[in-house]
């Protein structure tokens, strides 16, 4: 699935997702995210509903999705017009403090026609002198290109908007990077299973050379 999902191929890389399941294979942390990424970048109605089913097992399971998991949860159901379930899973997340977790918030609110609020957040996030160590919330240009289109239709709100639009970017919490460019970004302390496979040339299992076949389009 890793090396599917990398080269782009979600629908190829769903194939084998649904052939673990049909196998009974036991998914781990790393599994899940990797399903649930698979399932929003097709971002399709059936995706969705794996996606659905697969949430609803793992909490029957009782296994542990991770903050990253349920991101790429929320993102699709945003996708699929579903903010309900959007707001539903997001409200599930331990500490949603992490960049892509501020920007999915905004996004809630912004699909949920929430302009009052939406901007009193962005609003929160200009003020306070917080300690140097502690960084700001991040938001997206793209994200906060969107907001300003659904409000440029109530001037009172769009001047608003531009006002803190513009204290975010002189305290420097923009970034160019998009939302789903962050929802798959890889942390540097969590290296993709590619690069880790790559090093290893000897099977752990029967310490015969790795076949390069495994690697071929």
């Amino acid at each position: 699935m890793n090396m599917l999902f990398i080269k782009g191929k979600y629908k190829s890389a769903l194939e084998v997702l649904i052939e673990m399941k049909n196998q009974d294979v036991k998914f781990n942390k790393n599994t899940y995210v990797l399903a649930l990424a698979i399932c929003y970048k097709l971002n399709s109605p059936e995706s969705f509903k794996i996606c659905t089913t697969l949430r609803e097992e793992a909490l029957i399971k009782g296994d542990v999705l991770s903050r990253r998991a349920s991101c790429f949860a929320v993102a699709l159901a945003l996708n699929q017009n579903q903010v309900e379930k959007a707001t539903s899973i997001f409200s599930q997340i331990m500490k949603p403090e992490s960049i892509v977790c501020t920007n999915l918030n905004i996004m809630i609110h912004l699909q949920s026609s929430m302009l009052e609020n939406l901007i009193k957040v962005l609003k929160d996030a200009t003020e306070g002198d917080l300690p140097r160590f502690v960084r700001r919330q991040e938001f997206s240009e793209e994200v906060l290109s969107k907001v300003r289109e659904k409000v440029k239709s109530v001037p009172a709100l769009l001047a608003r908007f531009e006002e803190i639009y513009g204290q975010l970017h002189i305290n420097g919490q923009v970034t160019p990077s998009t939302l789903d460019a962050l929802l798959c970004h890889t942390p540097k302390d969590r290296k993709p299973y590619v690069m880790l496979l790559n090093k290893r040339t000897v099977s752990r299992r029967t310490f015969q050379p790795l076949s390069q076949s495994l690697w071929a389009e």
